[in-house]
C-alpha cells in the first residue's frame, strides 16, 4: 500500500513542478521586459523665456530630448513652497487631466551665491532673457505642457503646448 501511494504521488509531485517553470518561463516574462523598456526612459524639456519692455514674459519650448535611463525620485510638488515669480510646470494627459506637476525656481530672477572676505552672500541678478529645463519619466500619456506663474494673485498662465 505504502509503496502504490509513492508510486501514484511522484507522478503528481512531477507535474505540477513542471507546470510551474512553463509559467516561470512563459510570456509574462516578455511582457514584463516591454513594460521596463517603456519605463526606463527621462524626457527633457528645454525652455526659453523672454521678458519684454513692457514686463511681458514669453516661453518658447527650444527642444524635446528622450534619453535611455532612470528617475532616482520623483520630483515633489508642494504648492506653498513656491514663491513669487516661480514657475509651475504641469504635464497633462490629452483630456487634462494633471500627470506631473513641477515647480522651477523664477529663471529670471536667479539667486546667486558670491564669496568675499565676509563670508558667503547671496544676491538676485534680473534678466531679460534666460532658459531653463525640466526633466520627468516617459509616459506614453503625456500631450500637453502648460507653464503657469506664481504671482501674488495666484497664477498666471503662460505657456501651453501639445507635446
Amino acid at each position: 500500500m505504502k509503496n502504490s501511494l509513492i508510486f501514484f504521488m511522484f507522478p503528481v509531485f512531477l507535474f505540477c513542478n513542471f507546470l510551474q517553470m512553463k509559467d516561470l518561463q512563459g510570456n509574462s516574462r516578455v511582457r514584463n521586459d516591454k513594460l521596463l523598456e517603456a519605463k526606463d526612459q527621462i524626457v527633457y524639456l528645454f525652455f526659453k523665456v523672454e521678458k519684454n519692455n513692457s514686463g511681458v514674459e514669453k516661453i518658447v519650448l527650444e527642444d524635446k530630448k528622450i534619453m535611455e535611463g532612470r528617475l532616482k525620485s520623483k520630483p515633489s510638488f508642494d504648492r506653498n513652497s513656491a514663491k513669487t515669480g516661480d514657475f509651475i510646470i504641469s504635464l497633462n494627459d490629452a483630456n487634462g487631466k494633471e500627470i506631473v506637476k513641477q515647480i522651477v525656481g523664477d529663471p529670471l530672477n536667479p539667486e546667486l551665491e558670491r564669496f568675499d572676505e565676509e563670508g558667503m552672500s547671496r544676491n538676485k541678478v534680473s534678466l531679460q532673457n534666460a532658459e531653463f529645463s525640466v526633466r520627468y519619466s516617459h509616459s506614453e500619456e503625456i500631450k500637453v505642457v502648460r507653464v503657469e506663474k506664481v504671482t501674488t494673485d495666484g497664477s498666471q498662465l503662460l505657456f501651453t503646448q501639445k507635446l
